[in-house]
């Protein structure tokens, strides 16, 4: 499927949505299963960002994971356009999240025996593409990273690793960027240059970005702002702060 045929389809469905999901884990002997998501529903709008946010244990992380399809739940369904991720198998998840996903973990996932340039591009390259040279320039000249693309990742701070955890995950232009803590590691300086390449990928190019964080200065840029406690969502409204003015730079396509 295209691009633009999966943009069109994303017209008629809503890029990310959930009904019901219920995520549990196993607890020590004699004592309840821990309820991580609890019977969580939501549809997240195109070109715009989504924050999650909550204390630390509400579920928030959990969440994300399954409905980025790295975790499948106990009960409900959750859908990536109009393909519903939680009744497909292995083979096509892995195929769905190369072509559609991009998902920024907390811990970064980095190849250590691969440079940065590599780890950028290897989603892409195990699709059976080769990312293009303009694109990868200039994600990684927005992000502070375009002087560290030949060192291995032990080369690199913990901020410049997140950075090419992020252009990894938005190298592919994929429809939806899901997003774990993605300002934890950085400054501020770096932090505003994320969050200004997400607000341009949302708003320039319709992309849809699904983000889990504490720091409100992301909640603070988002379209939308979810609040999580106790594996449930309690809070729905729009951005918690207004995000200063600015004009963003284009990321080419």
């Amino acid at each position: 499927m295209t691009r633009t045929s999966r943009r069109a389809e994303g017209d008629a469905q809503p890029p990310v949505r959930a009904e019901g999901l219920t995520r549990s884990f196993r607890a020590p002997r004699g004592r309840e299963p821990v309820v991580a998501v609890d019977d969580v529903s939501l549809a997240a709008r195109a070109g715009a960002i989504t924050a999650i946010t909550g204390p630390s244990g509400s579920g928030k992380s959990t969440l994300l994971q399954l409905l980025a399809a790295l975790d499948r739940p106990d009960r409900g369904r959750a859908w990536i356009g109009g393909v519903e991720v939680t009744r497909l198998g292995d083979r096509r998840l892995a195929a769905l999240r190369r072509r559609r996903i991009g998902f920024v973990f907390q811990s970064f996932n980095l190849v250590p025996s691969l440079s940065a340039r590599d780890n950028i591009t290897l989603p892409v390259e195990l699709d059976g593409y080769e990312a293009p040279a303009e694109r990868l320039e200039q994600v990684a000249e927005q992000l502070g990273i375009a002087d560290r693309l030949d060192h291995l990742p032990a080369q690199l701070s913990g901020g410049q690793q997140q950075r090419v955890a992020v252009a990894r995950a938005v190298i592919a232009e994929p429809d939806v960027v899901f997003a774990d803590e993605p300002t934890g590691a950085l400054d501020d300086d770096a932090s505003q240059a994320l969050l200004r390449l997400f607000r341009s990928l949302a708003d320039e190019h319709g992309h849809t970005l699904v983000v889990v964080t504490h720091d409100p200065r992301v909640a603070g840029w988002a379209d939308d702002v979810l609040r999580m406690d106790r594996g449930r969502l309690v809070a729905h409204g729009g951005s918690s702060s207004e995000a200063p003015t600015m004009q963003l730079p284009s990321v080419a396509t």
